[in-house]
């Protein structure tokens, strides 16, 4: 199985958490797009220590850190959601997202239209601040009411007992994980987390 790595939001941690699901499950990793530098490629490259995962090209590496659409039409170019391949593997392939679930790859499509055209689990990612219940929800309701497939969500952030609570019930999705608010992101604080992100995996 694939899984497809999306959040709530911009910065709520897809590159952290794409890089604990490498190292925990040794898998491939691939970004579809990337809009900016550096490379979240180059992120998770620099925080896994397995030598099994390979990390794969980009299929659209575009210069301007903003909405793959707007990147895009910058350099004249326009994105298809058949431009998306998944790359030749024998091994499971973590994908990460730009963005969050609904930032347009076009007019038409949006970058969740990646994980349901190449048939991905998706992992859902939410940080917690003030407000993030409803952007969580409002994500979660998205994701039922075009059922996409989800493996399960992730927290991100210092904790909120209250938020997790409430979107754990709404949701129905499993917690795969918890993580607190990380100072320095090493691959020694990535392994800790992928052994503790494989005691929820397979239940």
């Amino acid at each position: 199985m694939n899984y497809f790595v999306t959040a709530i939001g911009t910065d709520s941690g897809k590159t952290l958490v794409s890089s604990i699901l490498v190292e925990a499950l040794k898998a491939d990793y691939w970004k579809p797009v990337q809009a900016g530098l550096p490379t979240d490629t180059d992120a998770v490259k620099s925080l896994v220590s397995n030598e099994i995962s390979k990390f794969h090209p980009e299929t659209h590496l575009l210069k301007i850190p903003a909405s793959p659409h707007a990147a895009a039409k910058y350099e004249y170019l326009n994105i298809g959601l058949d431009d998306f391949v998944l790359p030749e593997t024998d091994n499971e392939i973590i994908l990460e997202g730009a963005g969050g679930v609904l930032v347009p790859l076009n007019d038409q499509d949006f970058v969740i239209d990646i994980a349901r055209e190449l048939n991905t689990q998706v992992i859902l990612v939410a940080n917690l601040y003030l407000g993030s219940i409803n952007h969580t929800l409002l994500t979660v309701d998205y994701l039922k009411r075009n059922n996409v497939p989800v493996k399960g969500i992730i927290f991100n952030g210092e904790a909120n007992e209250e938020s997790e609570r409430i979107i754990e019930k709404h949701s129905g999705y499993r917690v795969l994980l918890r993580l607190p608010k990380l100072g320095m992101i090493t691959k020694e604080v990535v392994q800790y987390w992928a052994d503790e992100l494989l005691l929820n995996w397979y239940e």
